[in-house]
C-alpha cells in the first residue's frame, strides 16, 4: 500500500505511546530526522506496532511516498507478498524508469504471471527493487514502513535487503517493526539499510502500566491489583490491558492470595503448548504455578516424585527458564503461571494448595495455602492466618499482612473474638502501613456498614482518614459522625482530635487551631491510657510548636522523647524521632539530623513503613541539599518521588523537594515544572501548609533560571500564606534571603531591606544562625545597589565564611559566588582618591565550591559570568565539571558511592549511609574504576576537582 504525504494513523492508537515510551520514541524521531533508518524489537505484544504507527504518522508526513506493508505468519510461504504491498500502488509511476529486463522480472513478480523466481530473475528482480525505489526517490523521500517484519516471506525480505545495503545517500528510509524474544535481532538488520539503529521496546514499570490502565479506562483499581497485573503481565501492554479488561468485566474480584483471572485470549496465546505435556507433568507446574517460590526440592514435598523429568520437560517446550545455578523452579513468563492456575478446575486447585499448606518451610506460605484449601470459615485456620499476619507484620512485610488478615476474617466465624470485622481493621491498618491507601478505605467503608460497637466504628474512620492523606477537606463530612460515635470515650475521642488538629493544619492553615487540637488531644489520650496516640499527638504539637517559633517547642519534644516509647511511634513520619529531626534540623545540627533521619529510613525499610520511606527520603534529601551533597540529595528526592508516585502517597511534598534538588543540582526547567505540580497537588487538596513550600522551591528555581521577577512574585504570595498559617520561623522556608536577593535584582532594595528586617528579628530570637548568615548576604547585595561596596565585600567574606563553618556547603559557594561576581563588577570603577578594592576578582573560589558541591545549574553560572569576560581567570575555574559529566553514564549506586568519594568519604561511611556492605562498595567502585577508565580513589578526587588523571 502506498500513501503520499497525508499519512495518517487512527488518534486512538497514539495516547498510548506516550505511557513509557518518551526517550525511545524521541531518539528513533532524531533517527529519522537525521535520514536514518530505524529497526523496532521486543517481544509480541510490547507495544511495537503502536509505537511503529506513531512514528511513521509522525514523520511520514515529511515523505514524498510512504510504501507500507504489514506480513503475517499465514502469509509467509507466499513469495513476493510483501514486495506486492510495497510497489503494486506505484508499479505504474516508476515501469516507465526501469530498464526492460528488470520491468518484466518485477511485473511477474508483483502480478503472479510469468511464474518469476529468484533462481532465474534473481539480478534482474534485485536490480529491479533498487531502481524502483531510486526512481521514487528522485522525487522527494521514501519512508518504507514494514510490520512484523519476522513474517516477511524469504524472497521480499532478500530483495529488500539487497537494496538497502546499496541505497547510499539515495533518500529512502525504512521503519520497521520485528518480534524478538531476546537481542537475536542482528539477522533483521540485513534486510535494512547500513545506518539502522536497532530499538528495543523493554518492559513497562508499574507506575507506567497503572497510567496505561488508567488511560483507558480500567479504573478504580487498588495498588494491589495494579501490582498484581503489573507482575503477572510482566510489564508487557498487552497482557497487562488484557487482564485489567478481564478484571472490570469480572463481576467478582480475586480471593485474597488468589492470581488474577486471566481471559481466554491470553490463555489460548501462552498455553498453546501445555497440550504436548503429559498429565503429570502438568499437574506439577500447577503445583509450581501456586507456590510462592517454587524448587525442586518443595515439588517433591508437595507428592511430585518424577519433578525434575517434569520440570525438564516443561523447559524443552519453552514453559520454564532454564536456570544455569541454583533450585529455583521458574516459569518463561509470568503469565503462564498465571493461565495454568486458572485453567485448573476449583477442585484440583485447593488439593494443590492443601498439599503445599504441610510442604512449604515458611509458616506464612503454610497458613496462605492452608486458608487457600479450605471452604467456610474455621477458627483454627484464622487463628493461624492471624498468627502469619503477625509475622509478616514484625518482618516489614505489611502488604503480605494485610493480604493474610483478609483471609483470616473470611475464615473467621460472625460469633468469634476478635470477630472477622476486627480482624479486616487489622488488615486494613496494615494496608495503611503498606502506602495501599485506597485498599485500606474500601476494607473500612466496608466494615462501616455493618459495625455498630463504638470502637470499631471509630477504628474504621480513623483508615478513612489517614487514607486521604493530604485530602482531608475530601472526608469533611466525616468528623461530626466520627465525633458522635466516639460519644464521651476519651480513648476515642484522642483519635478523633489527633485528626481534627491535622484538619485545622492541612484544610484551615491555622497553626495554632492545630497545636490546641493536638494538645488536647494528648491529653484525653493520656485520660484513656492510650500511649500511642498521646505520644502521635505530642509530636505532632512539638513539630508544630517548631514551625510556629513557639517558646514551649523544646518542652514538647523533650516531652515526645520521654519513656515509655512505642515502637511504632517513634519511627512514624509524624513520630517523636521525626520531630526531633525538625528540631535538629532548624536548629542547624546538621550532623545529628542526618544521623537521625538515616536511622529512621533504615528503620521503616525493615519495617515495611512505605508512606514513612517517602517522607524520610525526602527529608534526608533536604538534609543532604543544606550540606551541600546535591548531586546526593538529587538521588534521594528522585526515589523518593518515584516511590511516592508508585505508591500513590505523599506526591505534592516528593516534588516539592524533587524541585529544589533539581534546581540545586540537576535540570533547571525539570525543577519549574516540578514546583508547579507540588504546587498544584497543594491547591486540589486545599493544603495551605505544602502550598507555601511549593511556592518556595518554585521561587527558588525562578532564582536560579534567572528570572527574579518571577521570584518575587512567588514568593511574595508564600510571605502572605505564611503570615496567615501564623508561620514566624524562618528556618522553616529558607526562602527569605531568596526574596531579598530578587527583589535587589529588580531594583526594589527598600522592599528587599524590609524582607531582611523583620526576618531577622524572628531569627535572632530563636537563634537560627544559618538564616542570620543567609541575611547579611542578601543584605550585603543591598549595600552594593546603594554603592557601598566596600562594606557590602567585607559583609560577603564574612558571610561565607561563617556559612562554612555550620556546615551549609551551597549557601557557602553561593556567598563566593556574590563575592566574586561583586568584585568583578567593582573591578572597573573609578577609584580616584580611593585605595584599590580588598581581594583578587576571580570566580575559581566559587567554582571550586559549587563543583564540591556538584551543583551543577550554579556552575553553569559561574561559567556564564566568565563568558561575559568580566574577569580573567585559570583554566581550571572555568573547564567544564569532568567529575560530573562522567557520573552521569555510571549507574545510579555507581553515581552515588563515586559522589561520596568525591566528598572525602571513606568506604565504611559510604556503606552506613547508602545501607549497604562495605564490600558492595568496594565492588561498585571496581565497576566504577572500569567505567571512568581510571585507577583509584585518588583519580576520583582529582576528577572531583576538574583535573586530567594520568
Amino acid at each position: 500500500m502506498t500513501v503520499r504525504r497525508h499519512f495518517q494513523e487512527p488518534p486512538r492508537s497514539r495516547p498510548d505511546l506516550v505511557i513509557g515510551r518518551e526517550d525511545l520514541f524521541t531518539s528513533a524521531r532524531e533517527q529519522l530526522g537525521r535520514g536514518g533508518s530505524v529497526l523496532l524489537h521486543g517481544p509480541a505484544g510490547i507495544g511495537k506496532s503502536t509505537v511503529l504507527r506513531a512514528l511513521a504518522a509522525d514523520y511520514g508526513a515529511s515523505a514524498r511516498t510512504v510504501l507500507r506493508c504489514s506480513a503475517t505468519e499465514s502469509e509467509s510461504h507466499l513469495p513476493f507478498l510483501a514486495l506486492a504491498d510495497l510497489f503494486g500502488l506505484v508499479l505504474d509511476e516508476i515501469s516507465g524508469q526501469l530498464p526492460a529486463a528488470q520491468r518484466t522480472a518485477l511485473e511477474s513478480a508483483l502480478t503472479g504471471r510469468g511464474e518469476s523466481t529468484l533462481q532465474r530473475d534473481g539480478l534482474a528482480l534485485r536490480l529491479a527493487v533498487l531502481s524502483a525505489l531510486r526512481a521514487l526517490a528522485a522525487k522527494g523521500p521514501v519512508l518504507v514502513v514494514a510490520d512484523d517484519f519476522q513474517w516477511l516471506d524469504a524472497a521480499s525480505a532478500e530483495l529488500l535487503g539487497f537494496a538497502a545495503r546499496r541505497l547510499g545517500d539515495t533518500p529512502v528510509q525504512m521503519l520497521c517493526a520485528v518480534r524478538t524474544e531476546g537481542q537475536e535481532y542482528d539477522r533483521h538488520l540485513r534486510a535494512s539499510p547500513p545506518d539502522t539503529l536497532a530499538v528495543r521496546l523493554g518492559p513497562l514499570t508499574r507506575t507506567q502500566v497503572s497510567a496505561l490502565l488508567d488511560h483507558r479506562g480500567y479504573t478504580p483499581l487498588s495498588r494491589s491489583t495494579i501490582r498484581d497485573i503489573h507482575r503477572t503481565s510482566g510489564g508487557n501492554p498487552l497482557f497487562a490491558l488484557e487482564l485489567g479488561r478481564a478484571l472490570a468485566e469480572s463481576p467478582t474480584r480475586p480471593r485474597p492470595g488468589e492470581p488474577l483471572p486471566v481471559p481466554t485470549s491470553l490463555r489460548a496465546l501462552v498455553l498453546s503448548r501445555l497440550e504436548m505435556l503429559s498429565d503429570e507433568a502438568r499437574r506439577t507446574l500447577l503445583v509450581a504455578s501456586a507456590g510462592a517460590r517454587p524448587t525442586l526440592a518443595l515439588l517433591h514435598a508437595a507428592g511430585r516424585e518424577h519433578a525434575e523429568a517434569e520440570t525438564a520437560q516443561a523447559a524443552a517446550l519453552g514453559l520454564l527458564a532454564t536456570e544455569a545455578e541454583g533450585p529455583a523452579v521458574r516459569f518463561a513468563h509470568p503469565l503462564i503461571s498465571a493461565a495454568l492456575y486458572a485453567e485448573a478446575p476449583a477442585q484440583e486447585r485447593r488439593a494443590v494448595h492443601a498439599a503445599l499448606s504441610t510442604a512449604a518451610s515458611d509458616p506464612i506460605e503454610r497458613a496462605r495455602h492452608l486458608a487457600l484449601a479450605t471452604t467456610g470459615t474455621d477458627p483454627e485456620v484464622a487463628a493461624r492466618l492471624a498468627e502469619a499476619g503477625a509475622l509478616a507484620r514484625d518482618r516489614g512485610a505489611p502488604s503480605v499482612a494485610a493480604s493474610l488478615g483478609l483471609l483470616a476474617a473470611r475464615h473467621t466465624p460472625a460469633d468469634s473474638t476478635p470477630g472477622p470485622d476486627e480482624r479486616r481493621l487489622q488488615a486494613a491498618e496494615d494496608a495503611i502501613t503498606a502506602g495501599e491507601a485506597d485498599l485500606a478505605r474500601d476494607i473500612a467503608r466496608d466494615v462501616l456498614t455493618r459495625a455498630t460497637v463504638p470502637a470499631e466504628r471509630v477504628r474504621a474512620w480513623m483508615v478513612v482518614i489517614e487514607a486521604a492523606g493530604q485530602a482531608l477537606g475530601e472526608v469533611d463530612a466525616v468528623f461530626p459522625q466520627v465525633l458522635a460515635d466516639a460519644g464521651d470515650d476519651p480513648g476515642l475521642l484522642a483519635l478523633v482530635h489527633y485528626q481534627l488538629a491535622w484538619r485545622g493544619l492541612v484544610v484551615e492553615g491555622d497553626f495554632a487551631e492545630a497545636r490546641q487540637e493536638a494538645e488536647h488531644a494528648a491529653r484525653l489520650a493520656a485520660e484513656g491510657g492510650d500511649r500511642r496516640t498521646e505520644l502521635m499527638a505530642l509530636s505532632f504539637q512539638a513539630s508544630t510548636e517548631t514551625l510556629m517559633g513557639h517558646p514551649g517547642a523544646p518542652a514538647t519534644v523533650k516531652r515526645a522523647l520521654r519513656e515509655p516509647q512505642d515502637p511504632y511511634v517513634a519511627c512514624h513520619h509524624n513520630g517523636a524521632g521525626s520531630a526531633r529531626f525538625r528540631w535538629l534540623i532548624m536548629s542547624d545540627q546538621l550532623p545529628e539530623a542526618r544521623a537521625t533521619i538515616t536511622a529512621l529510613l533504615r528503620e521503616v525499610r525493615r519495617r515495611g513503613m512505605v508512606e514513612s520511606e517517602v517522607h524520610f527520603l525526602r527529608f534526608l534529601a533536604d538534609t543532604e541539599l543544606r550540606t551541600g551533597h546535591c548531586g546526593r540529595a538529587l538521588d534521594l528526592a528522585r526515589e523518593s518521588l518515584r516511590l511516592a508516585r508508585d505508591a500513590g502517597i505523599g506526591e505534592g511534598a516528593s516534588a516539592m523537594l524533587a524541585s529544589l534538588a533539581e534546581a540545586s543540582a540537576g535540570d533547571v526547567d525539570r525543577a519549574l515544572a516540578l514546583a508547579r505540580e507540588a504546587a498544584d497537588h497543594a491547591e486540589v487538596d486545599g493544603d495551605q501548609m505544602y502550598l507555601s513550600r511549593a511556592l518556595a522551591a518554585l521561587g527558588y528555581a525562578q532564582l536560579v533560571a534567572g528570572d527574579p521577577a518571577a521570584t518575587v512574585r512567588s514568593l511574595r504570595r508564600v510571605r502572605e500564606l505564611e503570615h496567615g498559617l501564623g508561620i514566624n520561623d524562618p528556618a522553616r522556608g529558607r526562602w527569605h534571603g531568596d526574596l531579598a536577593e530578587a527583589l535587589v535584582r529588580i531594583g526594589e532594595p527598600g522592599e528587599a531591606q524590609d524582607v531582611i528586617d523583620t526576618t531577622r528579628a524572628h531569627a535572632l530570637r530563636l537563634g537560627r544562625e544559618s538564616v542570620l548568615a543567609v541575611l547579611d548576604r542578601a543584605e550585603a547585595l543591598v549595600r552594593a545597589a546603594r554603592g557601598e561596596h566596600e562594606g557590602a565585600l567585607a559583609r560577603l567574606a564574612s558571610v561565607r565564611d561563617r556559612l562554612g563553618r555550620l556546615g551549609y556547603g551551597l549557601e557557602e559557594a553561593r556567598a563566593a559566588f556574590a563575592l566574586a561576581r561583586l568584585r568583578a563588577q567593582t573591578a572597573a570603577l573609578p577609584r580616584t582618591g580611593h585605595a584599590p578594592l580588598p581581594g583578587p576578582a576571580s570566580y575559581d573560589e566559587a567554582a571550586r565550591l559549587f563543583r564540591r558541591c556538584r551543583a551543577l545549574p550554579w556552575l553553569r553560572q559561574v561559567d556564564a559570568a566568565v563568558a561575559a569576560g568580566s574577569t580573567p581567570v585559570e583554566p581550571a575555574s572555568v573547564a567544564p565539571p569532568v567529575a560530573l559529566d562522567a557520573l552521569e553514564g555510571l549507574a545510579s549506586m555507581e553515581r552515588q558511592v563515586a559522589s561520596l568519594v568525591m566528598e572525602g568519604a571513606t568506604n565504611r561511611e559510604i556503606a552506613a549511609r547508602l545501607f549497604i556492605s562495605v564490600k558492595t562498595v568496594e565492588a561498585t567502585l571496581t565497576r566504577v574504576y572500569r567505567k571512568l577508565g581510571i585507577r583509584s580513589r585518588v583519580d576520583i578526587v582529582r576528577l572531583a576537582a576538574g583535573r586530567r588523571t594520568t
